[in-house]
């Protein structure tokens, strides 16, 4: 398997990075995080206290705010993995059901979007448009919208995606991909919301 898709939003372990295969590339970096664009303000993380060093910082994701780059900046080499994982730690506002992460192709198709809240989803698309939207994977019995701080775990591999949650609850739905399904890199990575959607995703990261 290629890995890994790696989004830590929380600086508690790690800043914002992608990795493909060995190679990673540093999200939050590629979306200009760095330079606190419009609506993004550094805030205290998800370790407030550590006895050895500072606390966690992390970036609070203010609505109506949609930060995108070109998928190809987020991987250079010009290629998605087939098999990959997302990891993140973040806290979303009460209630609060949005899109997190979306990636769209060239023609302005969703291919991959990640929905957290009361009821998250997985939401794929590959080359051939499998699997059809009302096959797109639901985590219905879990709730990532309830003001704390989550640590999440999205592997896709072969024609399964697993979530984790805080390492301990484990579901794995069927992803009805194609054999050797792919994603495009020549559109753009959107953070916070869907093109058009008018529900933002707020969160500390």
């Amino acid at each position: 398997m290629q890995k890994l898709f790696f989004l830590s939003f929380s600086k508690c372990e790690t800043d914002f990075l992608l990795l493909v295969a060995v190679l990673p590339v540093d999200v939050l970096k590629a979306l200009g995080f760095q330079n606190y664009p419009e609506g993004v303000t550094k805030v205290t993380g998800f370790c407030a206290n550590r006895r050895a060093s500072k606390s966690d910082s992390a970036y609070r994701i203010a609505r109506q705010i949609q930060i995108s780059a070109p998928t190809s900046q987020l991987f250079p080499g010009g290629v998605f993995p087939e098999d990959f994982s997302i990891l993140t730690t973040l806290r979303p506002e009460s209630g609060l059901q949005s899109f997190l992460l979306s990636i769209y192709n060239e023609q302005g198709v969703q291919q991959l979007g990640v929905e957290v809240g009361r009821s998250p989803a997985f939401l794929y698309e590959d080359q051939t448009g499998k699997p059809a939207p009302e096959d797109y994977p639901l985590f219905t019995s879990l709730n990532l919208s309830n003001g704390k701080w989550r640590r999440v775990a999205i592997s896709v591999e072969k024609k399964t995606v697993t979530i984790i949650v805080d390492c301990m609850r484990k579901i794995t739905k069927p992803l009805l991909r194609s054999n050797q399904g792919s994603i495009s890199t020549s559109g753009i990575t959107v953070f916070g919301t869907r093109i058009l959607d008018e529900d933002v995703f707020q969160v500390k990261l």
